[in-house]
């Protein structure tokens, strides 16, 4: 929900993209393809979506889940990172948004790794759990309605393998404020699932201040119920 990270000064951030910066040219292009929309602050920032290939290419991923794809930039930059035969399964309601990036798919060839569905995230992801997918799964990106955090959450413990990973996005800020400062139905539900999560002791976890906040939280290969 950030197109920039917004925790740094400008300078620092200007140093970062200049010294660290490597947007392949078509994801810069359905950024910019994104930019004019009135909520395009809903995009994650390019800085992120290299962050996240990383991640994808450190725990080798090969099946990941998108909970909230918006126009495609970050399933776009997880399929990229994807080898051939990798696939993640993006879960958005917005026919209209996600029409915007598919073109960019396709342009990138990497349109098949991507498993656009469009109806709501936990619908799909209660339909990945009844098709056999718990502990199936390397990867999770979570960018959606930010009450349903924790459910999201506790249902992709069930999907990711141990040893694999959920990323949260938007844990530290909301449309540029900092959540602290907020009294906002997002900013009540964010702070509530940061509170879930902190001393879970299913997850390794740390919140990156990138973008707006982005939680990673990885599943531990011997815990298998919660302990508060």
């Amino acid at each position: 929900m950030s197109t920039k990270t917004n925790t740094l000064p400008d300078d620092v951030y200007r140093y970062v993209l200049e010294c660290s910066g490597r947007e392949p040219p078509v994801l810069a292009r359905l950024r910019e393809a994104t930019a004019p929309r009135p909520e395009s602050e809903m995009q994650i920032s390019p800085e992120q979506g290299q962050f996240m290939a990383l991640l994808i290419r450190l725990i080798s991923a090969r099946r990941c889940i998108e909970v909230g794809t918006y126009t495609g930039y970050s399933a776009l930059a997880v399929a990229m990172a994807l080898p051939t035969d990798g696939k993640i399964i993006a879960c958005d309601v917005s026919d209209e948004f996600t029409r915007v990036g598919r073109p960019f798919w396709r342009e990138a060839g990497v349109e098949s790794r991507i498993d656009l569905r469009i109806k709501p995230g936990l619908d799909t992801l209660n339909e990945l759990l009844a098709e056999g997918g718990e502990n199936a799964f390397d990867f999770a990106f979570v960018d959606a309605d930010k009450p349903n955090y924790i459910k999201y959450y506790e249902t992709l413990l069930r999907l990711i393998r141990p040893g694999g990973l959920i990323a949260a996005d938007n844990t530290l800020a909301v449309s540029g404020a900092p959540i602290i400062r907020q009294d906002t139905v997002n900013s009540r539900a964010l702070r509530a699932f940061n509170e879930h999560v902190h001393h879970d002791e299913r997850v390794d976890l740390s919140m990156v201040p990138i973008g707006e906040g982005l939680t990673l939280l990885r599943k531990r290969e011997s815990v298998t119920s919660r302990s508060r």
